[in-house]
């Protein structure tokens, strides 16, 4: 192992905890419709949990109703059920061959709330790229340790991995400011 394999590792680790976050961030509800919110609800689908995207065609039918069309009609009443039993405050209705999911209006009590889950998801973020870069620097005294670098090429690089950690927690923050702006906005 070398010094840029380290690198290269740390930043797509890094690059992940960020992916993660985005995904988290988007499961965040806003008062605004968005299909994101129903990608994780899994559907029983002849015996085995499938993800519902994976048996019905989600849309936005207007700015604050999501539309789920299953591909099998029969599938209408279990899919209902799974977005109901799903715990994210949704009401779904069937009108015909379409399951209208209605996003109710937030409460500035529940924006609130909102605001703290994101600090609470970004922190957690920060938290794993800090891990990386303890894993890394890690890497980087055993390389010395095995006298496969200098003290000096290792403390370079140790500046380096300090400045990409310092990237990605900006990042982190642009992410959260921006969620967190568009959960209060009403």
């Amino acid at each position: 192992m070398t010094i840029a394999d380290v690198k290269k590792n740390t930043q797509e680790r890094m690059g992940k905890s960020i992916e993660t976050l985005r995904a988290d961030l988007a499961k965040v509800r806003t008062g605004r419709a968005h299909t994101g919110i129903l990608d994780h609800i899994m559907v029983e689908y002849y015996g085995s949990p499938t993800a519902l995207t994976q048996v019905a065609n989600v849309t936005l039918i207007d700015a604050r109703t999501i539309g789920v069309q299953p591909f099998e009609k029969k599938m209408l009443t279990t899919i209902e059920k799974a977005i109901r039993d799903a715990d994210l405050g949704l009401n779904p209705s069937a009108q015909g061959d379409v399951i209208r999911v209605p996003t109710p209006a937030l409460t500035e009590e529940r924006r609130k709330e909102m605001v703290k889950l994101v600090k609470t998801e970004a922190e957690d973020a920060k938290i794993a790229i800090r891990n990386i870069r303890r894993d890394a620097n890690e890497s980087l005294k055993k390389l010395v340790k095995d006298k496969a670098v200098s003290e000096d090429d290792e403390r370079r690089a140790n500046d380096e991995v300090q400045k990409l950690t310092d990237k990605f927690v900006i990042d982190v923050d642009k992410m959260v400011a921006e969620k967190e702006k568009e959960v209060l906005t009403v």
